[in-house]
């Protein structure tokens, strides 16, 4: 994302431009009832406006969005193998499996609170958000469907302990990321979270607990309903399980993220052929548009078709979009420029720790891609930190606790986009109860330290 600006302007020119073009993305969204694409899309031509007026090329503001858009690439063949990885999870057994299981274990009692806490466990020893929402949280929102729990409080929980994982695992991209960017070593890095990390999950887990629903709310008759059906279906066996535990014992060996979900696909694959074998016609329909069922159930058929790499494109559109819109907005000069004025006033370190945690908020809400967030904000500040005495560690945890976990809450970020597609809920819908994420940047501007 970094490049040469196409102009110089004033910090309220700049703080002005940015408030113009959120409010037309929050319009089209939330008064509108848009996709996000169409928000995003209307802010890039008012950028693309904007930038002709101050006598910018058209040319050079097209390659500033390409600059941004070339930035989506990773994550777009991330999300090729996602959408495979839930389709031959769901035709291998391995999510209509843990949906049983959920079925069979867990109670309406302290259900939101379970799911957070299982999400987290998950998270820490596979490192990825993304893959705890993709197979994880996709089996707790069919068992708050079937139970007709709250499908945007399950989500809050779902997301909550999936970044509580992202953020806390040793084997997390980005948590080695922000490790390294700030030169700490990882175990201390992951040590000096503790202090906002510890109270946000406590206040989460209780936050989780207290709206859990009674056990009275369950019905029993439907859920022993929806168990038969996933009998008859033939894909509910323990064994079924082992692409999952290949996924953990992958990401403990830090095999790459693309090579790990092509290995667990294929082991979910083979194990879809000795259930039910099909042709290869229909299993290369299957890998494209996703798992089908047409049981009797038709609560089961709607859990349980999913996935396919054509139910990533309304995620990778967007996420060029985001990216796109990311990069006019730093070709245009205007992050920059709200970056040295937000260091302008980080005159005492509580300041500067609020700056940089607001930079890397600005940063997710601007380019949607928490890496980005995580790496601009380190280098932006870290050597700032170091000459007025701050402690590099300090900006460490700022960067996760304001770049890592708030990426989900931002509608056409990468983790947002993705979140919404996975499990059905929007954004918007599951921000009130994403209590984590929410937490910890709060907790983060009061937690000082000093060395």
């Amino acid at each position: 994302m970094q490049q040469q600006a196409l102009q110089q302007i004033r910090a309220s020119e700049a703080f002005l431009v940015f408030a113009v073009t959120m409010s037309i993305i929050f319009t089209t969204l939330l008064y509108a009832k848009a996709s996000p694409h169409i928000g995003l899309l209307f802010a890039i031509i008012f950028l693309i406006i904007y930038g002709l007026l101050k006598k910018c090329r058209f040319t050079a503001l097209q390659q500033s969005m390409v600059n941004g858009a070339v930035d989506s690439l990773p994550a777009m063949y991330l999300f090729f193998l996602i959408g495979i990885l839930i389709a031959t999870f769901m035709y291998g057994g391995v999510i209509p499996t843990l949906i049983y299981a959920g079925f069979s274990i867990i109670s309406g009692t302290f259900f939101y609170a379970i799911v957070f806490v299982v999400c987290a466990v998950i998270g820490v020893a596979i490192g990825s958000s993304l893959t705890t929402v993709a197979t994880l949280g996709l089996a707790f929102i069919a068992i708050a469907t079937s139970l007709d729990f709250s499908l945007a409080i399950t989500a809050g929980a779902i997301v909550s302990g999936a970044f509580f994982g992202d953020k806390m695992s040793p084997i997390s991209d980005t948590t080695i990321l922000a490790a390294s960017t700030v030169d700490q070593d990882l175990f201390t890095h992951i040590k000096t979270m503790m202090a906002t990390t510890v109270p946000a999950f406590v206040i989460s887990l209780i936050v989780f607990a207290f709206l859990s629903p009674s056990e009275a709310t369950i019905p029993a008759k439907e859920l022993q309903s929806m168990k038969d059906a996933l009998i008859s279906l033939g894909l509910v066996q323990w064994w079924t399980l082992l692409p999952l535990v290949a996924l953990v014992v992958l990401a403990v060996l830090k095999v790459p993220a693309l090579a790990t979900l092509t290995i667990v696909s294929g082991i979910a694959a083979i194990q879809g052929f000795i259930l039910s074998p099909v042709s290869a016609e229909a299993f290369m329909t299957l890998l494209l548009e996703g798992y089908k069922v047409t049981s009797p159930n038709e609560a089961i058929n709607d859990i349980l078709s999913r996935g396919g790499i054509a139910s990533m494109f309304f995620t990778m559109t967007l996420i060029v979009l985001a990216l796109s819109f990311g990069g006019l907005l730093f070709g245009l000069n205007i992050v920059q420029t709200m970056f040295m004025q937000i260091k302008k006033a980080m005159t005492t370190v509580r300041k500067a720790t609020f700056g940089a945690a607001t930079s890397a908020v600005l940063l997710n809400t601007l380019i949607g891609e928490q890496y980005l967030a995580i790496l601009l904000t380190g280098t932006s500040f870290k050597d700032f930190f170091v000459e007025r005495g701050y402690s590099k560690r300090q900006l460490g945890r700022v960067m996760e606790d304001a770049g890592t976990v708030v990426n989900p809450l931002v509608p056409w970020s990468v983790c947002g986009i993705f979140i919404t597609s996975v499990l059905g809920v929007t954004t918007i819908e599951y921000i009130p109860y994403a209590i984590f994420c929410i937490a910890c940047p709060i907790i983060t501007v009061l937690a000082i330290i000093k060395k």
